[in-house]
């Protein structure tokens, strides 16, 4: 749940505050700063813990700030003096806290973690969309039933820094967005940033779902790529055990994600034993279908039919595949996340793992990095390592993983050193890897690994740990 702090005085305070709790969904944990006894309303909800105290003294609202992580902040108060002073406080403790609060005095403030909502012109707004020829809210365009939406994108969204091209929309889509004061052509490449505004059209059962997935930060993954979980194994180039212990973490994988199903397709199988083996591992569990090919139909034929069919979010596949060019060509294609699984399988990943590189590339899958890690109950490790001298500056890029790792209610380890990461990464054990995937990885390269110093290209051609391959935009 996120925690906001909420800070009410002076004559819009109760009619904002009865409008918080007819809102309220449970989703939320709110504290609830207030001086006059007539806002409190009569059924106080569970999730709402109030405060009576003066919000300018800067030691009773430390007490507040201190006591609970919060996401955010809303303000509004009788006068101007008291809010900037309130203002003041909060950013004497909580420099990075996004707070909205609302104006009727003209502030001007120069900080990307504050909205203001000028009171003045929002009560001018709604008086000019009820004259003639002026155009209206959302709501009362189309059929009237909520068919179109407004939905911010909040931080640690499992759809920020997700390029649009990689959400799949299925009857709804995105027509519009607002990035600050401009409007944003739409194209399948778009990153998703927090804070943007997109406009959505579709189903309006189907918005209010998209407008709950967007809001949570929390088990969402494999969404916003699809909705299930597709294991594509080739028997004929896997041995009995091989086999056997890859059914076995595939079984884990499907626990611990909040996927709805799991699709198994099995190809060029070898002998009736094994089929059997894999048949019994899965047979009680009604989430996973198993689909048998003894034809041999080439790869892209099943991944065209299957990823339209079953709404695919993440797909599995064994680090042998990747050294079949046929397969290779296939899987660099795909547009969803990979899971490779390695050599060393435990059933039980311990930890995820995560080498920054390049910042843009990180900072897209940043939210699938502790989305994963909340699904699977794992502390996120983080190596920060320059051994070679780039310097560059990821000052910016590591405060975002903190924060993240808040939101996510996540342990978080960050080590920053100039050591070797590779040599990091080998001494790591029940571990899963967490990287961008890349056009470059699957380019031909010399087999004298001395000659590499890029993180990613040496970690995917390891065959030790699994890894999950997030698909990025590449600048």
């Amino acid at each position: 749940m996120k925690k906001i702090l909420i800070i009410l005085d002076g004559i819009v305070a109760k009619k904002l505050m009865r409008r918080i709790v007819e809102s309220n969904t449970t989703e939320n944990n709110y504290d609830v700063v207030y001086m006059n006894d007539a806002i409190v309303p009569d059924q106080k909800p569970s999730n709402f813990t109030f405060y009576k105290f003066d919000p300018t003294s800067e030691s009773k609202l430390a007490m507040v700030l201190d006591k609970d992580i919060h996401v955010q902040a809303l303000i509004a108060l009788n006068s101007k003096d008291e809010m900037l002073n309130v203002i003041k406080n909060i950013k004497a403790r909580k420099n990075t806290l996004h707070i909205s609060i609302l104006d009727y005095w003209g502030i001007e403030i120069e900080d990307p973690y504050i909205n203001i909502y000028k009171g003045i012109e929002v009560l001018a707004n709604g008086m000019v969309e009820r004259l003639p020829n002026i155009p209206v809210m959302a709501q009362n365009i189309g059929l009237k039933q909520g068919e179109i939406m407004e939905i911010k994108i909040p931080f640690g969204s499992s759809y920020a820094y997700r390029y649009i091209g990689s959400i799949e929309q299925n009857e709804w889509k995105i027509f519009g967005l607002y990035r600050g004061e401009r409007l944003i052509n739409i194209k399948p490449s778009l990153i998703l940033k927090p804070n943007d505004t997109i406009l959505v059209i579709g189903k309006p059962t189907v918005l209010m779902q998209v407008y709950n997935a967007i809001g949570k930060s929390q088990g969402q993954f494999p969404m916003p790529f699809g909705h299930h979980l597709y294991f594509y194994l080739d028997m004929y180039i896997q041995t009995k055990q091989r086999i056997m212990d890859v059914v076995k973490e595939v079984k884990y994988l499907n626990q611990m994600f909040k996927n709805t199903k799991m699709i198994i397709r099995i190809t060029r199988p070898t002998t009736v034993g094994i089929l059997d083996y894999i048949k019994e591992s899965f047979k009680d569990d009604d989430s996973v279908l198993i689909r048998i090919d003894y034809h041999y139909i080439d790869m892209r034929r099943h991944l065209k039919n299957d990823m339209k069919k079953y709404d695919i979010g993440m797909v599995i596949l064994t680090n042998e595949m990747f050294r079949v060019k046929e397969y290779a060509r296939e899987i660099k294609t795909l547009k969803v996340p990979i899971f490779k699984l390695g050599e060393e399988l435990t059933g039980s990943i311990k930890k995820t793992t995560v080498i920054v590189n390049d910042i843009n590339s990180y900072e897209q899958i940043s939210p699938v990095i502790f989305d994963v890690a909340s699904q699977l109950k794992t502390k996120t490790k983080i190596f920060d390592m320059d051994p070679i001298g780039e310097e560059t500056d990821k000052t910016t890029l590591l405060n975002h993983f903190e924060n993240l790792a808040k939101i996510f209610n996540q342990k978080v380890e960050i080590i920053s050193n100039d050591e070797n990461p590779i040599r990091e990464l080998k001494k790591q054990s029940n571990t899963l890897q967490i990287l961008p995937l890349k056009d470059e990885m699957f380019k031909q390269r010399f087999s004298w690994k001395f000659l590499y110093t890029n993180p990613d290209l040496i970690s995917f051609d390891m065959k030790k740990y699994s890894q999950l391959l997030i698909p990025v935009i590449e600048e």
